[in-house]
Parts: structure tokens; sequence; C-alpha cells
């Protein structure tokens, strides 16, 4: 099993970016597939991007397609989630998680969480 922890989050303005990070602990981390998820208030957890074990393949959800990229440094433990051009529409929370299958956009199929970052985009 694994344990992880989100970081990066914060305000910034409408057309900006961050760069979240989500930092594992365990041996095994680079059998895991990671993927990010966020949950607005009065929303149910929504599916942004995932990424293969290997890094060689990704998955992203279409409201997100072109502006956000997931990448994973298994060396380091860490899987980032760049996200450029934000949109008020991106503020939620966004929780980190892992799992070893690969149903990559399935929430039901994660089974490791972190505790979320908050990122808030302002008009």
């Amino acid at each position: 099993q694994v344990q992880l922890v989100e970081s990066g989050g914060g305000l910034v303005q409408a057309g900006g970016s961050l760069r979240l990070s989500c930092a594992a602990s365990g041996r095994t981390f680079s059998s895991y597939v990671m993927g990010w998820f966020r949950q607005a208030p009065g929303k149910e957890r929504e599916f942004v991007a995932a990424l293969s074990w290997n890094g060689h393949s990704t998955y992203y959800a279409d409201s997100v397609k072109g502006r956000f990229t997931i990448s994973r440094d298994n060396a380091k433990n860490t899987v980032y989630l760049q996200m450029n051009s934000l949109k008020p529409e991106d503020t939620a929370v966004y929780y980190c998680a892992a799992q070893r299958d690969t149903y990559y956009t399935s929430r039901f199929r994660y089974e490791y969480w972190g505790q979320g970052t908050q990122v808030t985009v302002s008009s």
C-alpha cells in the first residue's frame, strides 16, 4: 500500500498556471496507476487525468484536455499535474489517487487517496 500527500494548490487568476505534486510513500510506487480527481462544493468527485504505471499512456477529461498535463517521476515517488490556462470552473479540491489495476478513469477503482489540495481560480 501507499500513502499520498498533495501539495501546490493555491489562488491563481484566470489564465494562469499551477503545478500540483503528489508525494507517495512505499517501495512499489512505480507499479501503481496514478490519477487526479477534483471535487467542487456540492458536486461529486470527477476524473481529471490519469497515467499508466510506465508513464507511456495518459488519459484526460474532455474539460481539461489540452490544458492539463499529468506526469510522474518514479525515482522521486511523485506524480504531477501541470495546469495551464486555468478557468474559474477549475476551482475545486484536487485529489491524488493510486490503483494497482488499469481502470484509469473510474474513481471506484482507485485504492488509495490523498487528503486533497485546494485550487481556486479567480475571474
